[in-house]
């Protein structure tokens, strides 16, 4: 049984994705940040502080190919005795799905899983490891809830691209996402449309985020 407050509570996050919208993001909700021990810009203190401030409900710090932003943030949240936002477990690893490199994100999964091991190096996978039937297998070998980061980023058309993904078992896309960095944050609409329509032919989770690599969760750059 899952801790209800456990960074693996991987049930309350699909009652989470399956009600996200196109205002769910970055007010209320948050799946894809990343901190100074990537290559954001914030620490993962200063992270908290302002998800806190902003009132978001529940997030996840995705940096790339590391765990020790979130182990960092949920230190801080337990120290301040903060119980929202929630936070779960997340990373985003690079992987290969031919012809091109895409990113994929993890969400809700046990971080000692050995099958991680080869996606906490803090670099980009290489070999067999970096293909994505691999990193999907071994983000859901550990419990997670594994998503295609902004399908519409890629050398490749997303008609093409989430049909490839999910056959190789991805549970969702990450529908709502700003491709040109507006300010205000708002998700781009004819991508949000085409990944929506999409991702709900193939039954998949919609997640959001503001992919944020500066100083501002509500920004990405």
């Amino acid at each position: 049984m899952e801790n209800k407050h456990s960074a693996q509570n991987t049930t309350l996050l699909r009652q989470v994705f399956a009600n996200i919208q196109a205002d769910s993001c970055p007010k209320h909700y948050n799946f894809h940040m990343h901190t100074n021990c990537s290559d954001g810009k914030l620490t993962p203190e200063d992270l908290m502080k302002q998800a806190i401030a902003i009132g978001l409900q529940g997030m996840a710090i995705t940096d790339h190919h590391c765990l020790d932003g979130y182990y960092r943030a949920a230190q801080w949240l337990e120290a301040q005795a903060i119980e929202s936002p929630y936070l779960w477990t997340g990373i985003e690893i690079t992987a290969y799905l031919p012809p091109v490199d895409v990113h994929i994100l993890g969400y809700g999964f046990n971080p000692l899983e050995p099958s991680l091991a080869p996606y906490l190096t803090g670099r980009e996978p290489r070999g067999v490891d970096a293909r994505a039937e691999r990193v999907i297998s071994a983000l859901h070998a550990a419990g997670a809830i594994v998503v295609l980061a902004h399908p519409c980023r890629y050398r490749r058309l997303p008609e093409e691209l989430i049909p490839t993904a999910v056959s190789l078992g991805v549970d969702g896309v990450e529908t709502y996402y700003a491709y040109n960095n507006p300010n205000p944050w708002i998700p781009s609409f004819e991508q949000t449309e085409t990944v929506k329509r999409l991702g709900n032919s193939y039954n998949l989770l919609h997640t959001c985020g503001t992919d944020t690599h500066g100083l501002n969760l509500l920004q990405r750059l």
